[in-house]
Formats: C-alpha cells, sequence, structure tokens
C-alpha cells in the first residue's frame, strides 16, 4: 500500500481519510478526519455532542487508549428534568427511546478527537479538518443505511423546530439519495482549527449548548469545563500467539471479549468447529458478567472475571455439563456506534469507535449539532435513570481493538452494535484463526445469546437441537442485520467494511 489501508462505516468517511493519508497525514490524522466527516455522512450515528474511544498504537511507542466517552454530569436529584419517552418504529417492532435536555450527558468526542490529534498528529489541524468542512458545506448524499435511519428517528430528529429545519428542510424527513447538508457544522469545525476544545467547553460553543440545554437539563459550565479525557493502559492478552490490546475498564465491551477469547484458549476450544462450544463461552460470559457486576457505581468491578482463580472457575464451569443459562436479557439498545479503523504506510494504526445515542432531540441550530442522549439509554444507566451519585465516566461496550504480531499490526479492528459488539468482534477474530480472509470473516453469518435467546443469521443451523440446552430458544433471521453489529477493519492487506451498517474498505 501507498498511503494506508482504511475501513469505515460509509465511503465518504473512507474517501476523507485517505485524503488527509495522500496529503501528508498518518493514521491518526486520518482517523480524526474520519470521524469528524462521519459527523455529517452518519450523523444519526456519532457527532461532537458524543462520545467514543480511540485505541493507537504508534510505531516503537506502547499502545494508548484514549477514553472520550461521556461524563454523567454532577446530581441535581431536585431539578425538573425534560426526559420523555419516544417511540421508534423498527418495522418487525417498535422500542421506547428517552431524550430531551434530562437524557443528555456532558460530551467526549471533540475533546478526545482533538486531544488524539494533539498527542500524535503529523499535519496541522485545518488540513485534517478539511474534508469535513467540505462535505458539511456541499453535501453528503445519503445511502441506503443513513436513509433508513432518518426515516425511523424522524420523532427524535424533528422534536425541536430547528431540528425540522435541518433534517426535513421540505418538510418531509431526508431519505436515501437526498442530500445532507450542515453549513452550521462546517463553522463550527472552522471555529475549531481556531480556538480548540476550549470553543466547545469554555467558550461561545459551551454557551450556546447551555443556552439549549441547561434550563430543564443537568448539564453545567462546570461540568463542560472539568471534562477531561483520558489516556488509559489498554487491556492485553495473548491469543493464538498473538497480542491484542482493547479498551480497558471502565469500559466492559474489552473485558468481556478478552475473558470470551482466553476462555476458549484455556479450554483449547477456538479452533473447534462445533457452534455450541462458543454458544457455551457466551453463556458462561454472560454469567461472569452477571456476578461480577454487583456495584453499579463501581465500573471496575468486571475486571474480577480475569483474575486468576475466578477465572478458573469460569473454565470449570464452561467444561462442565451443568446449565447455567438465565433468562436476563441486556437492556435493549439500538447500537448506534460507528468504527473506523486504519493502518497507515508507516505501521501506525488507529481504532476507533464513536457514537451520540440516538441524539437528545435538541438541535443546537447555530452549531448544527445534536447533543447525545446517553442518560436516557437504559445499558449505560443499569442502576435507573439519573441515579449517579457522582460525575463520573458511564461504562460503554465499544471496543476498538489491535491485534499485534511479530511485526507490528496485523489486525485493526471494531464494531457498533451496542451489546453486540463483543460477539461480532470474537466471531470475526474466531474466522480469521481458523484461516478466512477478512472478507469472509466479516461476511459470515453470526449468532448472538441474549438471555435464553439465541439469535442466528442464516447460515447458522444447529440440526441436533439436542445440542442445545432445553431453555435456549433459537430465533432464526431470515437475513444478516444491523442487530448483528458492523464490524470494520483492516490488515496491511485487506480493509472491509460491514454490509450490514453499509460499511466500505479501501486500500490506496
Amino acid at each position: 500500500m501507498k498511503y494506508g489501508s482504511i475501513a469505515g462505516g460509509e465511503k465518504t468517511t473512507v474517501q476523507s481519510a485517505i485524503d488527509i493519508l495522500e496529503s501528508g497525514g498518518n493514521a491518526f490524522d486520518a482517523a480524526v478526519g474520519a470521524v469528524f466527516t462521519s459527523m455529517v455522512s452518519e450523523c444519526n450515528l456519532t457527532g461532537p455532542g458524543g462520545g467514543g474511544a480511540l485505541l493507537a498504537c504508534p510505531v516503537d511507542i506502547d499502545p494508548i487508549l484514549f477514553d472520550f466517552f461521556v461524563d454523567t454530569p454532577p446530581p441535581q436529584p431536585n431539578k425538573d428534568l425534560d426526559f420523555f419517552s419516544v417511540s421508534v418504529d423498527f418495522g418487525p417492532s417498535q422500542q421506547e427511546f428517552h431524550i430531551g435536555q434530562g437524557s443528555a450527558a456532558v460530551p467526549g468526542n471533540t475533546a478526545g478527537l482533538l486531544k488524539v490529534h494533539e498527542r500524535l498528529g503529523q499535519i496541522p489541524l485545518k488540513t485534517v479538518l478539511e474534508p469535513a468542512i467540505e462535505i458539511a458545506r456541499k453535501g453528503a448524499i445519503l445511502n441506503d443505511s443513513q436513509g433508513y435511519l432518518f426515516k425511523i428517528l424522524e420523532p427524535i430528529l424533528t422534536h425541536s423546530n430547528s431540528g425540522k429545519k435541518l433534517f426535513a428542510p421540505m418538510g418531509n424527513i431526508l431519505k436515501e439519495g437526498d442530500c445532507f447538508r450542515n453549513p452550521a457544522f462546517a463553522n463550527f469545525l472552522e471555529e475549531l482549527t481556531k480556538q480548540g476544545s476550549d470553543f466547545f467547553y469554555k467558550g461561545e460553543g459551551a454557551k450556546l449548548i447551555l443556552d439549549t440545554l441547561a434550563p430543564n437539563g443537568l448539564l453545567t459550565a462546570t461540568s463542560l469545563s472539568d471534562y477531561r479525557v483520558v489516556e488509559r493502559i489498554p487491556l492485553k492478552s495473548k491469543f493464538n500467539g498473538k497480542t491484542i490490546y482493547t479498551n480497558p475498564t471502565p469500559s466492559v465491551g474489552g473485558t468481556l471479549i478478552t475473558f470470551t477469547l482466553q476462555l476458549l484458549e484455556k479450554a483449547q476450544t477456538a479452533l473447534g468447529e462445533k457452534m455450541m462450544d462458543l454458544v457455551r463461552a457466551m453463556e458462561v460470559t454472560t454469567a461472569a458478567r452477571i456476578e461480577a457486576s454487583t456495584d453499579p457505581d463501581n465500573h471496575h468491578d468486571i475486571l474480577k472475571i480475569l483474575n486468576d482463580i475466578l477465572f478458573k472457575h469460569y473454565v470449570e464451569k464452561y467444561q462442565s455439563e451443568d446449565s447455567i443459562i438465565g433468562t436476563e436479557n441486556d437492556p435493549p439498545s439500538r447500537g448506534a456506534t460507528t468504527q473506523v479503523s486504519i493502518i497507515d504506510k508507516a505501521g501506525n494504526a488507529a481504532s476507533v469507535t464513536t457514537t451520540n445515542g440516538e441524539g437528545c432531540g435538541y438541535l443546537i441550530p447555530e452549531l448544527g449539532i445534536m447533543l447525545n442522549n446517553m442518560l436516557g439509554e437504559e445499558d449505560l444507566n443499569p442502576s435507573g435513570f439519573h441515579h449517579f451519585k457522582r460525575q463520573q465516566r458511564l461504562p460503554t461496550m465499544m471496543s476498538p481493538t489491535i491485534i499485534m504480531g511479530s511485526d507490528g499490526p496485523e489486525l485493526v479492528i471494531g464494531s457498533g452494535g451496542s451489546n453486540r459488539i463483543r460477539s461480532a468482534i470474537i466471531q470475526v477474530i474466531l474466522n480469521l484463526t481458523k484461516g478466512m480472509n477478512l472478507a469472509n470473516a466479516i461476511h459470515s453469518s453470526r449468532m448472538h445469546l441474549e438471555g435464553n435467546v439465541l439469535h442466528c443469521e442464516p447460515d447458522i443451523y444447529f440440526p441436533e437441537k439436542r445440542e442445545l440446552p432445553e431453555d435456549i430458544h433459537i430465533h432464526q433471521w431470515d437475513k444478516q442485520n444491523l442487530f448483528f453489529g458492523g464490524v470494520n477493519a483492516v490488515t496491511r492487506d485487506e480493509a472491509v467494511g460491514d454490509p450490514r451498517r453499509g460499511g466500505t474498505g479501501v486500500i490506496r
């Protein structure tokens, strides 16, 4: 490759990364620019008012996990909040989402992406943001996936009058084939090139955010100005002779991926062809998560499952014939996340996952930005809405992951999909371990265990029902679906976007 290997959630997103690499940028410049572009081309999945995580593996430097997921604001128990549910129609089913001023958590994407550029980028921020600024002004043509998201999220996107003007400019919500323009967002990006993240967290941008969301929400000037990006040591493990780096606590996803892969390796079933071995590993992983997460305010509790003594207990449970299946489902979540994976010509690697949830329903017209609704996401608030005791980082399933060999990064991978992130990433890694190329590893059908329901895409069958415990019920899907994640991954020789979420990959 002359410049790099890139995979992302949409072709415009990926093209912006190519442009940045061709302008002399490295993987970190390209990742930052691609994510800001995705805030236009994939605006229903991510935005400057959301949160995320970027795993960076610079050449000859230890990997760094930049944690810029959202924070809870300080508690304000007596405040009258604008916080309510809306129904989103998915066709075969409907789902309730909670939005409003009181659903917005302290955002991290803007601070995090600019911090990554400051620490690891090699070309000016203005050059990095040029593709995103141009797309915001000229517009991005909505593909099938984005058109679908506009349709189902219409109640949220058009809740405010300013939202109606941006997302339904001619009176009808934008659809596939329409051009989405956001000139106010272009102006916002230009301010970032002049003032940096202070504009968003301390300056005029912060004032505009508070004017829109503070009256009946929980965001305060202090909570914005106090937000900090945290540089963490990635969670490190060995699998099939390779070194795996992923998102550590307070993220939950990276720990669960590590646990499942270690379980399969220790039991020597990772290379087996029996699908029941993976189902059993999913069962044990879910049980371990439930047993370890006893304190909803301690998001590092989950690390206990990797303790040698406790892990040995779970290996024995995995190898036993005892029934362990529970009926507890993860709280519903659409998994509104997107992923960019990059390896550049020098061998630098970046895996970045970001989200805006479904959006809080209130557009800030001067910025062209709708903040997140993370305080209204059930899976991020297991103890109930607004029950946090202090300002703290919320947990997440986001799991940007990099597999390293003796000659550097061999696989850069990540996925959208909420709690399906872990099952998607694990199955792609297992497919590669069994000798598939990257395209087949991502395109192959997947399964996901949710409580006692085993969701299976086409081509996954259990012809002998007795292979499964009696209390596991199969939900057979008739076609592949975005429910099963959206893995975008690269090697030095392959770049593949997940068709389940409209992804694309390019080597240039």
